[in-house]
């Protein structure tokens, strides 16, 4: 028992060390992490610690990916879901194809099916090293794909993945494959949105913060558990929950809720990624031992791994380059559209011409006032979609980065340890997914500054034409009309110094409350960029903060 706390320390000592070097000295703390587990590896400290894969994808993976999709911009994922889609499923597919035919030629005996199946292990990318871009000065659509695909492509990976391990025994269906896939999808969807729902309806009604972030930390298992229990995916029903609870959360949990979720689970996350990164590297020694064990040829696997990797990013770069030819054919498809939209939201914004321009554009069918109401809010959220296109373009140099930040991770080790032991090479194909995991993060992780530096101020966020001064004033103008419809409270005489204070008191929290409430429909619509936004949000909390605290 003292040995494992000894070791627990250690670890959380590292963690916060790496960090904290990583920030000095602008390297990357999971690098750094990785390369001190590799290190541990040989020491006899750790000769007997052995992960469970099954505990980094059900009981690490489902908070990350939770807390991960809570903090991510609602709108932004919506704009850009299409392409995530696209990222998180055809590309994991069509890669684990690719790479099940490479591995098939370059490993004996191994055959197509459980190439696929190795495929399927490598080909998603990982959140947790997908989080190294969120320090990079990039453009907020390329975190937007890069953080979107992460979250949904690991679910697309081990549907291949155990399809293509079914196939070794029995006959292949393609329809039942893509029957297995949308069903998990679906049922994982529905509990992520019932999960959401309750655990909003529940901690709306606690009042102590301690009590309600507790609560928080049962919600990504609470989804993801019945999910597996299901045969659904866990990981999609913990994102979906953390995505639903982003969105509602401002609306029906209090300010302090929200800041004591958000600095706890700072903390979670900083703990269990650090975790992920040391474990990756605390595994090389027994994975290498496997294969000297049956003979495999470790050289021999590590290059193979580095030609899958750059096997894997060449598909990657193949897919990715059509995609920003769609998406930038789809932009200018809306500007052209934009000066008639623009129109028709002027006639939609006045109340007498509303119906009347909304029946015009049902074709004559008589509408109802709600009706009009709703056409008019997807007007104008359709026209903040088009300029935030047309302001952040994705050009070669944005979609290089989306091609190179594209990494593997503690995913791919777990996923391959999962493997039954009747898999022909297993210590082969375990070694190829961790050299390709450790090569991606190393290469591409430990470069991706430099490549970021190399692309220019293109790919900077300060090349993405946000007027963040602009931004800020329609803001503070819509806070500012928000608040003159309220009259500040009159002064009573000889009413008790008390009362005042509680009825301008009151007065204050009113107000900013329904300013938070035209932030957010502002923030569903789209209307102001989201990091702008969420600045503003974070000001307006910490002010009714302070107000409740000197009440």
């Amino acid at each position: 028992m003292e040995e494992i706390l000894v070791i627990l320390v250690i670890g959380l000592v590292v963690i916060a060390a790496a960090t904290l070097l990583g920030e000095r000295f602008g390297v990357a703390s999971p690098l750094i992490l990785v390369a001190v587990g590799v290190g541990a590896s040989f020491l006899p400290l750790f000769d007997s610690i052995q992960v469970d894969p099954e505990l980094i994808l059900q009981g690490v993976l489902p908070p990350l990916l939770y807390s991960a999709a809570v903090s991510m911009p609602t709108m932004n994922f919506r704009r850009e879901f299409g392409a995530i889609s696209g990222l998180s499923v055809l590309l994991v597919v069509v890669s684990a194809l690719l790479l099940g035919l490479f591995f098939m030629l370059v490993i004996p005996g191994l055959g197509f099916a459980w190439g696929v199946a190795l495929g399927a292990i490598i080909s998603p990318t990982d959140a947790v090293a997908t989080s190294i871009i969120k320090r990079s000065p990039v453009s907020p659509r390329v975190v937007a794909l890069l953080d979107g695909e992460s979250l949904l492509n690991d679910a697309t990976a081990l549907v291949v993945l155990r399809t293509a391990i079914v196939a070794t025994a029995a006959t292949f269906s393609f329809w039942g494959s893509v029957g297995t896939f949308a069903y998990s999808v679906a049922i994982a969807i529905v509990i992520g949105v019932v999960v959401a729902a309750l655990n909003l309806a529940v901690r709306r009604r606690i009042t102590s913060p301690t009590v309600n972030t507790v609560i928080s930390f049962t919600v990504p298992f609470l989804a993801s558990v019945p999910a597996e229990l299901l045969g659904a995916s866990g990981l999609v029903a913990a994102v979906v929950a953390g995505l639903i609870t982003g969105i509602r959360a401002p609306r029906e949990l209090s300010p302090q809720h929200r800041l004591s979720d958000s600095q706890n689970w700072r903390t979670v996350e900083l703990v269990l990624e650090g975790a992920v990164f040391l474990t990756m590297g605390i595994q090389i020694k027994a994975i290498i031992t496997d294969v000297e064990r049956d003979h495999a040829g470790v050289g021999v696997s590590l290059v193979i791994a580095f030609a899958a990797l750059a096997l894997i990013i060449l598909i990657r770069a193949a897919y990715v380059a059509p995609l920003l030819a769609v998406l930038s054919r789809l932009t200018r498809r809306g500007a052209n559209m934009q000066g008639q939209l623009q129109g028709l939201q002027e006639k939609l914004a006045d109340p007498n011409e509303r119906v009347a321009a909304y029946t015009d554009f049902a074709r004559g069918r008589a509408p109802k006032a709600r009706d009009a109401q709703r056409f008019a809010t997807r007007v104008t959220r359709v026209l903040a979609d088009i300029d935030y296109f047309r302001r952040q373009p994705l050009g070669w140099r944005e979609g290089t980065i989306v091609v190179w930040a594209g990494m593997r991770g503690a995913v791919t080790v777990a996923a391959a340890q999962i493997l039954p032991e009747e898999t022909p090479a297993r210590s082969v194909i375990v070694l190829i997914a961790f050299a390709v995991a450790l090569f991606s993060l190393t290469i591409q992780g430990g470069t991706l500054a430099a490549v970021i530096r190399r692309l220019g101020r293109a790919a900077d966020k300060s090349a993405a034409e946000i007027d963040h001064d602009a931004e800020t004033a329609g803001i503070m103008d819509l806070l500012m009309t928000t608040a003159k419809q309220f009259d500040e409270p009159a002064t009573v005489e000889g009413e008790p110094r008390l009362a005042t204070f509680a009825r301008r008191k009151e007065y204050r929290l009113t107000v900013l409350r329904a300013q938070r409430t035209a932030l957010l429909d502002a923030r569903d619509n789209g209307t102001f960029d989201a990091d702008v936004l969420e600045k503003a949000l974070a000001d307006l909390d910490a002010s009714e903060i302070a107000i409740e605290m000197r009440g």
